[in-house]
């Protein structure tokens, strides 16, 4: 199979462009090595089950057609010699030349996408194979000794990775591999406002993509508690059963807190939330505790017992707590910083990069 080292892992689900094409692929292949009456197949990449074509070989060469909804990587397997290639291919006539024994080595003629693509790997590949080199290093027992060394060594390679995609997308705004690329360095970076800007500059119909409608999926959920994003407001009621809105405290810093009296790790981290609190409450700032409790004795007694002077909300309702929700928890302890204006400022802040971001904030005299 072509040489595709992508090291990270993203699911498509099933996303489609609804796009009109007026004619179908035909992708005629001659490749040495392979027997004849053998069978081909067509597969989507991104669903493996989903045969486009199937053809059988004669004297080396086959024929596949079909169509496709807009450009997209796709697999060619050949199924007796148990060798796959990849294409990235619209409905284009489309000519492959090559030895089965080689497929990494084909010669693919006929496709603008196909040519994107190949620059794509070119490009990148050999980055994210060193990123690999390097995580696998760090997570080795050889590595241990410099792991910080080496973590450095990452985050310079993730930086000139970022850079060289900035360059390729504004080289190729109406290329379908420009927000295939997006996708595959995703994980790369959770500034989501960084990927809206790089998805809104490619062209409108790229934006209007498969892989660009899943992009804006994952722009629309990233924005929610992403910094530099509003606040949502909530209301839940207290440990009185009165309601507590997080828009009554406009005008104060306030961590917004999420925790649960069976989280150990949470009760771990109280004590930290505590002296924070405790150093900068009169300075502008609180803390309003979200909790995934279910049970009302435990939710209480925890906060008796870890001694939590600030106001505490819960709709009782464990992972299903409603709040929780709107703020896609998925686990805790987790935590948003919120300004006066309501604007998130900073997120999973515990220990000292809580004190840290408060001192830079409030000053610490």
């Amino acid at each position: 199979m072509k040489k595709y080292s992508i090291f990270l892992v993203f699911i498509i689900g099933s996303l489609q462009a609804q796009q009109t094409k007026p004619a179908g692929f035909r992708i005629e292949g001659h490749i040495r090595g392979v027997a004849d009456r053998s069978t081909v197949v067509l597969t989507d990449a991104n669903k493996p089950t989903d045969t486009l074509a199937r053809t059988t070989v004669k004297g080396g060469i086959f024929i596949l057609t079909g169509h496709v909804l807009e450009p997209n990587l796709f697999v060619i397997s050949f199924i007796s010699a148990q060798k796959k290639t990849t294409l990235f291919i619209g409905n284009e006539n489309v000519l492959i030349n090559g030895d089965v024994s080689d497929l990494g080595s084909i010669a693919v003629t006929g496709s603008a996408s196909e040519l994107d693509f190949q620059r794509f790997e070119k490009e990148f590949n050999p980055l994210f194979g060193q990123m690999n080199v390097l995580s696998q290093l760090a997570n080795s027992p050889q590595g241990a000794a410099k792991k910080d060394s080496i973590m450095m060594a990452y985050q310079n390679q993730a930086m000139t990775i970022q850079m060289k995609v900035d360059s390729f997308i504004q080289l190729n705004r109406s290329s379908y591999v420009s927000p295939f690329l997006l996708v595959v360095v995703n994980q790369l970076s959770e500034d989501v406002f960084l990927l809206e800007r790089r998805l809104q500059s490619l062209s409108p119909t790229v934006q209007q993509s498969m892989y660009g409608k899943y992009l804006q999926e994952q722009i629309d959920n990233g924005k929610v508690g992403a910094i530099g994003s509003e606040a949502m407001d909530f209301t839940q009621n207290d440990t009185a059963g009165m309601p507590v809105s997080l828009s009554s405290f406009k005008g104060k810093y306030v961590l917004v807190d999420f925790w649960a009296s069976w989280c150990k790790p949470c009760r771990m981290e109280n004590p930290n939330v505590l002296e924070a609190y405790e150093k900068f409450k009169a300075k502008n700032f609180t803390v309003l505790g979200v909790s995934l409790d279910q049970n009302r004795a435990s939710w209480i007694k925890a906060i008796q017992d870890d001694k939590l002077a600030w106001s505490q909300v819960s709709d009782l309702k464990f992972w299903n707590n409603e709040v929780a929700r709107e703020y896609r928890i998925s686990q805790i302890p987790q935590n948003f910083l919120v300004d006066p204006n309501g604007k998130i400022i900073g997120k999973n802040l515990r220990g000292s990069d809580l004190d840290s971001k408060l001192c830079a904030l409030l000053g610490c005299n």
